[in-house]
């Protein structure tokens, strides 16, 4: 595993700060959205994710194409996946971002939503694009929540994957250590707006189905819950088949895949990201020899912004691109 520290100069004063690094691109990044159109998946349970394609190849091209999954309560609207589309594109990619169930704007039909360990809806969409488009490359890249899923996927197909190579962006790979963190200081900010979307998701669940018939939690008690543990114990984790939190992120964690994985694989980390701590870090001998990893001094979550506020620049597209186009 090769461990490198990007250059401290990528960085100014202003965008030292790991808060600014991380609220920066969603106030003030906003990328012109990209043209898509829009593919329903149907999954085999009965419910169905909305992938949105930014220049979809036809069936007898060879482009080659780079699948994307987003970050908790994300979507195409967050910034980096329009900011990733266009860079792609420049460099003759075709992308497509898989919203995980509900994340689309429509919500989904089951009771079940998504979570950090969720693998099963990728594999079927990205073995659908294998099969249609043989001739074609296939990459993944994955933000934060999106990449834990990603890595574990990796971890579990093994050498059976059909892609290329991949890119995890802001993982949280100790589930348990990055929820703790969220509880935390400064962090709280941010877990209560994502917990914002969670349970407004989770109050639209008991007006669609009877919730009631699938878990203990009563529809007046979502408005107690005040950190993600405590949603994972109530909803999370029952409602896909875990025993508690803790069972849950013991078994979706993507340390404890990464040293399954046979493709070349790109860690990117900021060792000051305010949604986790740096005991989350791989050591050598949890990695295969395919795990890449890149730490920066600074980035924030999901951030990797350098020059200054007026004339910003966002590493992240030029870090995935130089990374992927070698394979």
């Amino acid at each position: 595993m090769l461990k490198k520290i990007y250059n401290q100069t990528y960085f100014t004063n202003f965008f030292q700060n790991p808060h600014i690094q991380t609220i920066y691109p969603t106030l003030f990044a906003k990328p012109i959205p990209p043209a898509i159109e829009t593919e329903i998946f149907q999954l085999n349970d009965g419910d169905f994710v909305e992938c949105y394609w930014h220049h979809k190849p036809k069936n007898e091209q060879t482009k080659p194409i780079v699948i994307l999954f987003h970050g908790l309560a994300g979507s195409f609207h967050s910034p980096y996946i329009q900011q990733i589309m266009h860079a792609l594109h420049k460099k003759g990619f075709s992308s497509v971002l898989m919203h995980f169930r509900g994340c689309s704007g429509k919500p989904n039909r089951l009771p079940r939503s998504y979570h950090s360990g969720d693998t099963a809806d990728a594999k079927a969409w990205i073995s659908k694009l294998h099969k249609n488009y043989p001739d074609s490359k296939l990459y993944a890249i994955g933000y934060s929540l999106g990449a834990n899923m990603l890595l574990k996927l990796l971890g579990e197909w093994k050498d059976q994957t059909p892609l290329q190579a991949a890119v995890s962006i802001s993982a949280p790979l100790k589930l348990d250590i990055c929820a703790d963190k969220m509880n935390q200081g400064f962090s709280k900010f941010y877990q209560r707006h994502l917990l914002k979307y969670l349970k407004k998701d989770l109050h639209q669940k008991y007006i669609d189905h009877d919730m009631n018939f699938y878990i203990a939690l009563k529809e007046k008690e979502i408005k107690n819950i005040k950190s993600f543990r405590a949603f994972d114990d109530a909803y999370t984790a029952p409602i896909h088949g875990f025993k508690d939190a803790k069972d849950y992120y013991q078994q979706c964690s993507a340390i404890n895949y990464l040293k399954n994985i046979k493709v070349p694989t790109s860690i990117i980390h900021a060792l000051d990201d305010p949604f986790m701590t740096k005991e989350i870090l791989p050591q050598k001998e949890q990695c295969s020899d395919n795990v890449k990893l890149s730490l920066f001094k600074h980035g924030g979550h999901v951030g990797f912004i350098g020059g200054n506020f007026f004339k910003p620049q966002f590493l992240l597209q030029d870090k995935i691109l130089s990374f992927i186009k070698n394979f």
